[in-house]
């Protein structure tokens, strides 16, 4: 049976559960959008910018377990895609980029839009199907889909002008897409120096990533038999929370205290489905066991003792009825009194009698977490938005939340709102970005006007790259408005020119009216909160020359002011009246 190239990769793209299709129309890929279009299985979203369709794609991944599609032309089409796709890859997404090429009589003559896309797309892709003839079809598509399916990584499908418009003629090599790895148990003798290892120690902590997720309850009856705490990563916050029972929260620069020592004070460590990249936070010098089901994963952050690849419930099912009894129990209950503080620190920070202006972002972040609905999925910015959803934000049931937390490039929070938007329409959807994010990324909010998904947009609006700002005063440079400071439009206003609606808070009275007015609007709705630039995003632990670093900032600003810069006056002022009012 003769089918076209586009029919047969379609074939294949819907056998692995695929459905949105991102990206810009043009030249090459044409006849690839046009079938998309005219298939009833899928539906194309037209983005303003293809990187958006990268994080979006990315998004569903993350949110489904499937694969996320997005698409770009030849040349600069697939260029663009480019962060988007890394962001897919740090976030361990499966996503399969489709992207268009030159004709093949073209190639090496400098043709247009001609680039070497192989090697362009080598470092972020963990394979490339380049199709150069219709015999290829459907197996090279099938190899790419699978690996991004199953081994959650980025590939791409490459096929030149001449081939696209080509049928191809056997269905040889069609097959079913395999939905998933296998589960793998742990081999005995590793369970039982795992069993050994941990009996032996009177600080036991468990630290959990993301890859907990379905395997939450078989972790916390592995805490409460040993008596151990558990912390968790960032990524790890949707599957621990809620803080409550032996979960004690995060290490790391926007952890809390509890989280820190949990790690940093055990005399074991076990570290289940996480990643975790931040070595400085994790010890050495004492036992550490990790279970990963990615064998490259294991012993990369830091030197393990003992490494288990297999399925995380399996292991933990297995070992459980091997350990004694409630050793770690003294060290937990510590830790326990110490993240109760923290927390009630916390609330205190975010109450919304704090009526100091510009206002605190603390407060919004509070707010909105506990106004939004309880299967919400949040899109979150890089930078403060980081922090404030970190220390104030709720993910418990079945709230999810995406970002670009591992790539960490700013202006994500917006484009994986989309694609969380596009995936379940029926749930409600935040993005909380920075205005620096959000400006990057806010052409494509017309894209969700234009599709109907109506996304409630926080910006936090302090005219300041905020993390930034922090982060060279840390390592002692004085604050630089020509560096980090942003003008700003209306962007309540702006939301309006596009078709949506939005509201400007400048009070702390006008939060709570803003966020009902945001939840009733089925236009995706924009509050341009204006907050404070000065509030200090304070590490639970402070080391020597993180506070040396910011002395010095000081002094140098201090100079800069006696020399006339009334700017660092204004900055001191913020970052007080945010510190202490």
């Amino acid at each position: 049976m003769t089918r076209s190239i586009t029919e047969s990769l379609l074939d294949v793209l819907a056998d692995a559960g695929a459905r949105d299709v991102f990206g810009i129309v043009g030249d090459v890929i044409n006849p690839f959008v046009n079938g998309v279009i005219r298939d009833p299985r899928f539906r194309w979203i037209t983005v303003r910018h293809e990187e958006h369709a990268g994080y979006a794609a990315s998004a569903q991944s993350q949110l489904s377990g499937a694969i996320g599609v997005c698409a770009g032309t030849a040349g600069p089409g697939a260029l663009h895609l480019i962060n988007g796709l890394y962001n897919a890859k740090a976030e361990g997404a499966g996503v399969v980029a489709i992207t268009g090429q030159v004709p093949r009589s073209e190639r090496g003559s400098d043709y247009h839009k001609e680039m070497d896309l192989t090697k362009v797309f080598d470092d972020v892709c963990a394979y490339q199907a380049i199709i150069e003839s219709p015999a290829q079809m459907p197996r090279m598509a099938e190899l790419a889909v699978q690996k991004a399916l199953t081994e959650r990584v980025v590939t791409r499908i490459e096929i030149p002008a001449d081939v696209i418009v080509q049928d191809t003629v056997s269905d040889h090599y069609a097959r079913p897409v395999v939905p998933a790895w296998p589960v793998t148990a742990p081999e005995p003798e590793l369970l039982a120096k795992a069993a050994e290892i941990i009996n032996a120690g009177k600080r036991v902590t468990l630290y959990c990533g993301v890859g907990c997720r379905g395997v939450r309850e078989d972790v916390l009856a592995l805490a409460e038999r040993i008596g151990a705490p558990v912390a968790h990563t960032l990524r790890g916050k949707e599957v621990f929370e809620p803080i409550e029972g032996p979960i004690v929260g995060m290490t790391g620069n926007i952890g809390n205290p509890a989280g820190l020592h949990a790690v940093s004070d055990c005399d074991v460590l076990v570290m289940l489905g996480t990643d975790f990249p931040y070595d400085e936070f994790l010890p050495d010098g004492r036992p550490i066991i990790q279970v990963d089901r990615q064998l490259d994963h294991i012993g990369r952050r830091a030197p393990v003792t003992l490494g288990i690849a297999a399925d995380l419930g399996a292991t933990v099912r297995a070992l459980l009825p091997m350990l004694g009894e409630g050793r770690s129990a003294p060290f937990r209950d510590t830790l326990v009194k110490l993240r109760d503080r923290w927390l009630r620190h916390m609330t205190e920070q975010a109450s919304l009698t704090r009526t100091d202006e510009p206002l605190h972002p603390q407060l919004f972040a509070r707010a909105i977490s506990e106004a939004a609905e309880p299967d919400a999925l949040f899109g979150i910015d890089v930078g403060e938005c980081t922090v404030w959803l970190a220390r104030q934000m709720d993910m418990s049931g079945d709230r999810r939340m995406v970002s670009g937390f591992n790539h960490g490039a700013i202006g994500s929070g917006f484009p994986v709102a989309l694609g969380a938007a596009a995936l379940h329409p029926d749930r409600e959807v935040w993005a909380l970005c920075g205005d620096g994010g959000f400006a990057m990324s806010m052409p494509d909010f017309v894209t969700a006007v234009r599709y109907g998904w109506p996304i409630k947009v926080v910006v936090l609006n302090n005219s300041e790259f905020g993390f930034v700002k922090m982060e060279m005063e840390t390592s002692g440079m004085p604050h630089d408005f020509e560096a980090t400071g942003l003008v700003n439009p209306d962007f309540a206003a702006f939301a309006k020119s596009c078709g949506g609606d939005g509201v400007r808070v400048e009070h702390a009275d006008e939060i709570l009216p803003a966020i009902a007015r945001a939840k009733a609007s089925d236009k995706p709705f924009i509050i341009d909160a204006v907050v404070s630039s000065g509030e200090l995003v304070m590490p639970p632990k402070i080391k020597v020359g993180e506070a040396w670093g910011f002395g010095m900032s000081k002094i140098k600003e201090g100079l800069l002011g006696v020399r006339g810069d009334h700017e660092v006056w204004e900055n001191w002022r913020a970052e007080y009246k945010a510190t202490l009012g």
